[in-house]
């Protein structure tokens, strides 16, 4: 097939991509010149592991291509997946749909025959309606364009296998028996034959999909941090009780990782978005649990402050503290709403001298932060430290040995807030070790 993918971030370069591998033949279309040329390159302008060596095999095939026009997108094929950012409104909590209604206004002059839109971007539910009646209005074809709702479910540093391999497909339409469903069926056909459930339903039920996983998922992890608090008063092990937890089918181990809590560039923005949502559907009593699930990760970050404080006192002033991660997570160089550094800037706002280093990041970084030092080595970073903060859970720091480190550290002081250092081992070596929800 032919198609299209407008929005080439995370997720639309990610699907032209992987449309490609599939065997189709791909455009894909962002306003950023530069990206699309780095793009045609075959390289993404972002980390996201596998996915540079898809854009180099199949830009080189001749079935990948990228462009900056909408005009040559709407000529190229009658199948366009939509993938721009929906980010969080400033000063509000809302999605910020201007990327998607802009894509759409600037899509839809050139589509003068039938064709499929399948927006795929993250949205408060109702926003369908809104896409479609656009495009009649705007588009020469009027009411022969089908809008279709795709949503994605793709986790960073795992966004190549998430796409070839889903683990479901959810197609979202207006009518029960819409054409546009074989299109796309046709589309993905490699991906079903394989066994990857799909669920055709409404606009509602699909455009809910996304924010309701996310909410889920961002209450899980909140839940074990919550659990972490309680562990942390009464000497219990929260590592130790996630465990336990997990061997029940119905609760399960995966994603309830305690720890600094969660972020990045989905999670956050799609709570506050669905919260914001019910709201104004005179809902917002159901997701009272949801706001309850934000309180506690925000509560995450100042409790590693506050353990930093019980190790080096209340005056931080001219404290040297090394903080390990800069990512929001590890295998990616997503800095969008990370724990870490916000850790690291709450702690220079204190008056610490902070030290940061991450493999991926800390270009990012710099461009965010760059009141705060930098350093490639993990191992250098904590020369003359007072603190070392693990943040990010990168396995490069894990098989760091603790004695080589503290013949270049000021003090033997290290805060785990992801729990994954092997605190006998560290204690062995010399360091007082403090981790979040641990003894």
């Amino acid at each position: 097939m032919k198609m299209t993918v407008i929005g080439c971030g995370y997720l639309g370069a990610t699907h032209a991509a992987c449309m490609a591998e599939l065997g189709h033949e791909v455009l894909g279309m962002d306003s950023d010149i530069d990206k699309v040329h780095t793009l045609n390159a075959g390289q993404a302008p972002f980390f996201e592991r596998g996915l540079d060596d898809l854009l180099a095999k199949h830009t080189a095939s001749g079935r990948l291509c990228f462009t900056a026009s909408y005009q040559e997108a709407a000529e190229f094929a009658d199948l366009h997946f939509i993938g721009v950012g929906t980010p969080q409104q400033s000063g509000t909590d809302a999605y910020d749909l201007t990327h998607l209604f802009d894509a759409v206004t600037r899509l839809a002059p050139g589509l003068t025959t039938p064709a499929v839109v399948a927006v795929k971007s993250t949205v408060p539910v109702g926003t369908a309606p809104r896409v479609a009646e656009l495009l009649r209005e705007q588009a020469p074809a009027g009411d022969l364009i089908e809008v279709a709702w795709n949503p994605e479910f793709l986790r960073e540093s795992f966004a190549v296998e998430d796409t070839l391999r889903p683990d479901r497909i959810v197609l979202g339409f207006n009518t029960t028996h819409s054409w546009a469903e074989a299109i796309l069926r046709q589309a993905f056909g490699k991906i079903i034959e394989s066994g990857a459930p799909t669920i055709v339903t409404d606009w509602a039920t699909a455009e809910l999909a996304k924010g309701a996983a996310n909410s889920f998922l961002a209450t899980k992890i909140s839940f074990i941090n919550a659990m972490a608090e309680v562990c942390e008063k009464s000497g219990a092990n929260v590592a130790e009780l996630a465990g336990i937890l997990g061997h029940d089918i119905r609760i399960g181990r995966r994603g309830m990782r305690p720890g600094l809590g969660f972020g990045g560039g989905c999670l956050p923005k799609d709570i506050r978005g669905f919260i914001t949502r019910a709201d104004e559907l005179d809902a917002g009593e159901a997701v009272g649990i949801l706001r309850e699930a934000e309180a506690v990760n925000a509560r995450r970050r100042q409790r590693v402050i506050d353990l930093a404080h019980e190790e080096l006192g209340t005056d931080l002033r001219g404290k040297r503290i090394t903080v390990w991660g800069a990512s929001f997570k590890p295998e990616t160089d997503d800095i969008r709403d990370s724990p870490a550094l916000a850790v690291a800037q709450a702690l220079h706002d204190l008056g610490a001298s902070v030290t940061v280093t991450d493999p991926k990041a800390l270009d990012n970084a710099r461009k965010l932060h760059p009141e705060l030092d930098y350093v490639e080595d993990p191992t250098a970073a904590v020369d003359d430290a007072d603190l070392l903060i693990h943040l990010t859970e990168w396995p490069q720091f894990t098989h760091i040995d603790p004695k080589q480190l503290a013949t270049r550290t000021k003090k033997l002081k290290v805060i785990d807030a992801r729990g994954t250092l092997n605190a006998d081992q560290w204690r062995d070596a010399g360091w007082i070790t403090r981790a979040l929800g641990r003894p």
